[in-house]
């Protein structure tokens, strides 16, 4: 499945920045420069650090995008105050730590296309950015907001006391989630695990925020991006009702989604969070460069299309 037009040319060296969000705190995040192509910027899952996504990054580079990664504050390299005093939600994340990397972009590369690949929660986060209303091509995997209901069912019940009973118990005793400590990726900030444990099936409804809630589930009505969210059939997170659930939000946008099952690549399992790992080079990560550098999925891409949503 792999192309000329895929041929890796030598990776790129890394570049850091940061930049201020609205309310002045620190996003720190890495860029990778392409040759000419889309300047895309990368929106990570929850509790994970923006490093997962180098390799992927790296590669988009070498195929001609820039790319950028950030760590939402709290996280990574934009924790720069102790969690305990931390509150941020996934409001935050997508209003001001989204918005501004996608600013950034926006702004030192003027002429280039933007676009984003969402990952999780990232693939929520992005669409609450003003900036999002800028983005011409989508890619999100596995994005949902974990109402617990969309779970896989075979599997609800553990990750019901696992997310929404468990971890906001142990954040209460705490002051934010030691997700480190307990081998659950990365601490978490308490607004965060708030949103996450008591999301309900509408997001603006459940999240912790002081912003107008009609408002709030109108902003990812301003994407007007051709929007590819791929999910994967053993991800117990973003089923299918899952993705739909989000897509939903994105009424602007012309979008599509695509379902791959781990057989349609001849691999056990793919998960949640295996799309980014370099073993899928071949197989997976060129159905996210194709469309974010054409607007197409390659001949013969592996899985099967889901109706979309109309484009109003």
């Amino acid at each position: 499945m792999r192309t000329a037009a895929h041929e890796t040319r030598p990776a790129i060296a890394e570049e850091r920045f940061e930049v201020r969000a609205a309310d002045g705190y620190p996003i720190r995040g890495g860029i990778w420069q392409g040759d000419g192509g889309p300047v895309v910027v990368i929106h990570a899952a929850t509790a994970v650090r923006a490093g997962y996504y180098a390799r992927f990054a790296a590669w988009l580079a070498g195929q001609g995008a820039t790319v950028l990664t950030f760590d939402y504050r709290g996280i990574g390299e934009s924790r720069s105050i102790p969690l305990r005093h931390l509150p941020a939600g996934w409001v935050d994340w997508g209003v001001l730590d989204a918005e501004a990397v996608q600013a950034y972009a926006a702004g030192r590369w003027p002429d280039r296309p933007l676009s984003a690949v969402g990952h999780s929660i990232g693939g929520f986060a992005l669409g609450l950015a003003d900036s999002a209303a800028r983005l011409e091509r989508v890619v999100t995997v596995g994005a949902q907001f974990a109402y617990w209901r969309d779970f896989a069912p075979d599997q609800r019940r553990g990750m019901y006391l696992k997310w929404h009973l468990f971890m906001p118990a142990v954040t209460r005793l705490m002051g934010y989630f030691p997700g480190a400590r307990l081998g659950w990726l990365e601490d978490v900030p308490r607004g965060v695990v708030r949103d996450w444990s008591g999301m309900g099936p509408r997001f603006e409804q459940s999240v912790l925020t002081n912003l107008d809630r009609a408002a709030l589930a109108r902003r990812h009505g301003s994407t007007r991006a051709r929007l590819l969210a791929i999910g994967l059939t053993d991800d117990p997170f973003c089923t299918e009702a899952a993705a739909e659930r989000l897509l939903g939000y994105y009424t602007g946008a012309e979008r599509s989604h695509w379902r791959i099952a781990p057989a349609d690549i001849a691999v056990p399992e793919i998960g949640h969070f295996a799309f980014f790992h370099n073993r899928f080079e071949g197989s997976l990560w060129p159905l996210a460069a194709d469309w974010l550098l054409a607007g197409t999925l390659p001949p013969g891409a592996p899985g099967r299309i889901v109706t979309p949503g109309p484009r109003t």
